[in-house]
């Protein structure tokens, strides 16, 4: 059998923004690992969309020491490549059927952007099909989902549960910190805070580093509810530069040295979405439903 033919036509992309601390790239290995599980015959490759934190990591791997102080980091993370690289890579090697999972949060810009691209991809024709460098191209909707899929939601508000376990273990309010953006509307995180609330009758407020509800809204509410203990935790798959600096740094404007401030017993958490087992499994789920709708086995 030609070498071709022993491969599957088909492969699989996850694409994170990235981060650049080494200590929250195990979340990202993490949910490579849970796809290369569920699917052992189908490559599977990583993509970062951030180009800052691609360019870090492409200097980091000529940097002899620290390769030596951080032997567990793997080949692919010095190496790791935009969309546009991954998809260019697997269509040389001949996979022509692709599935773009994105490991994001919301349906913003980020979201937005990639999906451009992927979709750009898949619609390439030429004059003789066979030569199309792609078949077939899915891309999955991020892990709020997109306008009018409330059922995901309900899925995400029982994976959080934990999160709600610990507040209601040390009487606190938890207050997540989302980075949002000010180009999307914001709704969803309007809804995930309200159906948490209901769900679990205790109170939860969300705020984002960028957009609405922004952080004033977070002291309102707090205030309005009377608040002394505040559980503060990043509403983001890692727990990355915003988490570590806007969230918890120790700088004035960071929100736990606002919440202090402010009068409120503050403790937070530096552990993103992706630590939680069941929150990956949403992902994986929304990789297997993108697959489903462009007729792509897996």
């Amino acid at each position: 059998m030609k070498q071709s033919e022993q491969k599957s036509p088909t492969a699989i992309v996850l694409a994170a923004f990235g981060t650049t601390y080494p200590a929250t790239l195990e979340p990202i290995l993490a949910m490579l690992h849970d796809v290369e599980e569920r699917y052992p015959a189908i490559p599977v490759r990583l993509a970062f969309t951030s180009n800052i934190i691609r360019r870090k990591w492409q200097a980091r791997s000529a940097d002899g020491n620290y390769r030596r102080e951080h032997p567990a980091i793997p080949e692919q993370i010095y190496t790791v490549k935009n969309i546009l690289g991954v998809m260019a890579d697997l269509q040389n090697e001949g996979y022509r059927r692709i599935v773009v999972q994105p490991v994001l949060i919301v349906d913003g810009e980020e979201y937005r952007d990639l999906t451009a691209y992927v979709e750009a991809l898949g619609a390439i024709r030429i004059h003789k099909p066979q030569w199309q460098p792609f078949e077939k191209v899915a891309i999955g909707k991020p892990l709020l989902g997109t306008f009018g899929h409330r059922e995901q939601l309900d899925t995400l508000v029982r994976a959080l549960k934990p999160d709600i376990d610990d507040a209601r273990a040390a009487d606190a309010t938890l207050v997540y910190m989302g980075h949002g953006n000010e180009h999307m509307a914001q709704g969803t995180y309007y809804e995930l805070e309200i159906l948490l609330r209901r769900e679990y009758n205790i109170p939860v407020c969300i705020g984002l580093v960028e957009g609405l509800p922004d952080f004033e809204t977070v002291r309102e509410k707090l205030a309005n509810a009377g608040a002394r203990k505040v559980l503060l935790k990043p509403l983001m798959y890692v727990a990355g530069d915003h988490a570590r600096n806007d969230m918890a740094g120790g700088e004035e404007d960071s929100w736990l040295t606002l919440l202090e401030n402010d009068g409120y017993r503050v403790t937070p958490i530096l552990e993103g979405l992706g630590e939680n087992p069941a929150v990956r499994a949403i992902f994986l789920d929304l990789l297997e439903q993108a697959a489903q709708q462009a007729a792509i086995d897996l």
